[in-house]
C-alpha cells in the first residue's frame, strides 16, 4: 500500500536533480521492507546449507535484513537526507574549501559487497556556504545505496552545485572494491580512483592543480 510522503519538498526537488540510483518505488514501509528481506534472505541461507536452527544463524535474516535498510542502504530513502541548510556567504570567502579524507563505505551493486574508500571534496563559495560536516553528510547518504563509483563521485558533485548554487565543485574519490578482492581477479592491493571537476576546477589550470595536489597529500 502506498503511503503519503513527509519529506521536505526541496529535499524532494534537489534529488529530482542528482542523477538517480536505479529505483522503483514500491510502496513498502521500512517494517515491511525488513519482514520482506528477512524472509528472503532465509531462503538463500537455507539453499547455502546452512543450519538455520543453530543459535547463532537463527537471528541472522533479520540482522541483515534491519542492517540493510536501516544502515547499509539508508540513503535509498529520501526521509534520511541530510539538513543541509546553506548560509549566505557574508565574509566573501572566494578560495577552495576542501575536506579531505571523507570516509566512503558503500556497496557494489554488481556483487553486493564493501567498497571502502577515501573521498576529497572541494568548491569555492560564491553566495553561499555550507557547514563542514554537511559535505561529509552528503558524501555519506549517497554513498548508502547500492553504488558504483563513478554515479556516487557524480552525485555529490550535483548536490553540493545545488545547495551552494555554484558550479565550482570538485569530488575525487579513491576505493577499494572488495568484489575485485573476494572474487575473479582477487587482487587486493589495487584502488579505482574516479573524479568529477566542474567549473573552475575544470576550466582554470592552477585550480585543478592546487585541488589535486591536495588530493595527492602534495598540498598538506
Amino acid at each position: 500500500m502506498s503511503r503519503k510522503s513527509t519529506v521536505d519538498p526541496l529535499v524532494l526537488d534537489i534529488l529530482s536533480k542528482v542523477r538517480p540510483t536505479p529505483m522503483v518505488p514500491n510502496g513498502l514501509s521500512d517494517e515491511e521492507k525488513i519482514a520482506r528481506i528477512a524472509h528472503n534472505f532465509r531462503e538463500i541461507m537455507t539453499a547455502l546449507g546452512l543450519d538455520l536452527t543453530d543459535d547463532s544463524l537463527e537471528q541472522t535474516p533479520m540482522r541483515v535484513a534491519k542492517m540493510y535498510v536501516r544502515e547499509v542502504f539508508a540513503g535509498m530513502n529520501p526521509k534520511n537526507f541530510p539538513s543541509l541548510t546553506s548560509i549566505e556567504n557574508k565574509l566573501g570567502y572566494n578560495e577552495m574549501v576542501t575536506v579531505r579524507d571523507i570516509s566512503i563505505i558503500s556497496v557494489c551493486e554488481h556483487h553486493f559487497v564493501t567498497i571502502d574508500g577515501r573521498a576529497t571534496i572541494s568548491y569555492i563559495p560564491k553566495n553561499r556556504v555550507i557547514g563542514l560536516s554537511k559535505i561529509n553528510r552528503i558524501a555519506r547518504f549517497f554513498s548508502r545505496r547500492p553504488q558504483v563509483q563513478e554515479r556516487l563521485t557524480k552525485q555529490i558533485a550535483d548536490c553540493l552545485c545545488l545547495v551552494l548554487e555554484t558550479e565550482d565543485v570538485a569530488v575525487c574519490i579513491a576505493a577499494k572494491h572488495y568484489c575485485v578482492v573476494q572474487r575473479g581477479v582477487e587482487d587486493a592491493e589495487s584502488e579505482t580512483v574516479t573524479s568529477d571537476l566542474r567549473g573552475a576546477f575544470r576550466e582554470d589550470a592552477r585550480t585543478r592543480s592546487e585541488f589535486m595536489s591536495v588530493v595527492t597529500g602534495s598540498g598538506r
